[in-house]
């Protein structure tokens, strides 16, 4: 297997025997539908299943053309036609209208194969989503840049504990400067446990095959890569904090109870239960910008309540600003004279595996343009494996997600 970059999208792909909706539909005259269908749109709109078209066109074997048209919908009475609405029902005799059920799709497709499956059942309209990033399609430097970022989250998860232990790791990556801007990996309060056995306690039967495997494919990739920083020591800590945060968000509660200081082997690293790979990047991409913006920090609490949405406007200003800004940075090594973005707003993240809820939810209020993920997360994921939370249409900023496959000798 070689390298690939699939696209996850925000709803799962619908099997029409459970996704399908029943309808009232009639058969009309061709002279006929255009009348029809603006006085049924008058008294009956499809508010919930506006990807379906109103008007089915059919042939027969003989070659004649017939259109069928929906009413309105189906009920759960024996009789349907007895259910009719009376604005419906003064039509049907109108122009004297025998009802049929009829099936059609419950949601919009997400492929051209679902969207050819949908229109057996009844015609629908597809729009494929060009407004997401990527999906259409990575150039080959593109590709090879997304590879060497992936390549430095693995080898994250060897450098960030002692022993041979593997962990979440994440690296934030502005794609248009190219620059590194935050790395981090999982730095919660998890101790060791006794046995292989409890290892595996909180992982579903389900998926602790294809975690396994994971873990063997992160060891075999990171040992491909060169370090990118010094290893810490194997004995400069005296317990291994191995567990993949994200796999496991409320395993820290059924652990032992610990001594902090013992933990705390490493002076520089903060322990917490809620330190994900994720947040800690973000924690560290939120330090860089207030050390390479200081003049920007004591003013900015006082725009941002002095202005009307002064976010918004920020976040405009930076996305129109952004390819100079990124020019202006790799000039002056990113002084801070160069406009301070807002939050992480058009940066690209790069994880071994999958967030969980709080970590993807996270990356959502960060404004995060795309997300890079190797392997998916069977117990907590948010991204795929679980919950699709990037497909939430209530959430006020939307990211796009992918999910890299790595090869089984990666080099």
């Amino acid at each position: 297997m070689a390298w690939e970059i699939l696209h996850v999208p925000g709803k799962p792909p619908s099997s029409l025997e459970q996704s399908t909706v029943d309808v009232l539909a009639a058969k009309i005259e061709p002279n006929l539908a255009n009348t029809l269908v603006r006085k049924l749109n008058q008294v009956f709109q499809l508010e919930n299943l506006r990807h379906v078209k109103r008007v089915r066109r059919t042939t027969t074997s003989e070659g004649k053309v017939e259109l069928s048209v929906i009413l309105c919908l189906s009920s759960e009475h024996e009789n349907p036609a007895e259910a009719i609405p009376s604005d419906i029902l003064q039509l049907v005799n109108a122009y004297q209208l025998s009802p049929f059920s009829a099936k059609v799709a419950q949601f919009a497709a997400m492929s051209k194969e679902e969207w050819e499956e949908q229109c057996k059942l009844w015609p629908t309209s597809y729009h494929p989503p060009t407004n997401l990033e990527g999906i259409s399609g990575f150039s080959e430097e593109e590709s090879q840049s997304i590879y060497s970022y992936i390549k430095m989250a693995f080898q994250l998860t060897k450098l960030s504990y002692c022993g041979d232990k593997v962990t979440n790791a994440a690296v934030i990556v502005d794609p248009l400067s190219r620059h590194i801007i935050a790395k981090g990996s999982d730095q919660i309060c998890s101790l060791p446990s006794s046995s292989e056995e409890n290892n595996s306690e909180y992982l579903c039967a389900e998926g602790a095959t294809d975690i396994a495997s994971s873990v063997t494919k992160a060891n075999i990739l990171a040992n491909t890569v060169e370090p990118f920083s010094a290893k810490i020591s194997h004995h400069e800590c005296n317990r291994s904090y191995a567990e993949v945060a994200c796999l496991n968000p409320w395993g820290w509660l059924k652990q032992k109870p610990y001594n902090q200081d013992s933990i705390n082997c490493v002076s520089n690293i903060s322990w917490h239960p809620l330190r994900h790979a994720a947040l800690v990047a973000i924690d560290r991409a939120s330090v860089r910008d207030m050390q390479l913006f200081p003049s920007s920090n004591s003013n900015d609490d006082s725009q941002l309540n002095a202005n009307n949405s002064p976010a918004k406007r920020q976040k405009t200003e930076m996305l129109e600003n952004k390819i100079g800004v990124a020019s202006e940075a790799c000039n002056s090594d990113l002084s801070s004279e160069a406009t301070r973005p807002y939050l992480c707003t058009g940066f690209d993240i790069y994880l071994v595996w999958e967030p969980c809820t709080m970590c993807a939810m996270a990356l959502v209020h960060q404004r995060i343009r795309r997300i890079f993920y190797a392997f998916p997360n069977p117990n907590a994921g948010a991204l795929g494996s679980v919950h699709r939370l990037h497909g939430e249409k209530s959430l006020n900023h939307h990211y796009s997600v992918f999910r890299i496959l790595i090869p089984d000798n990666p080099s």
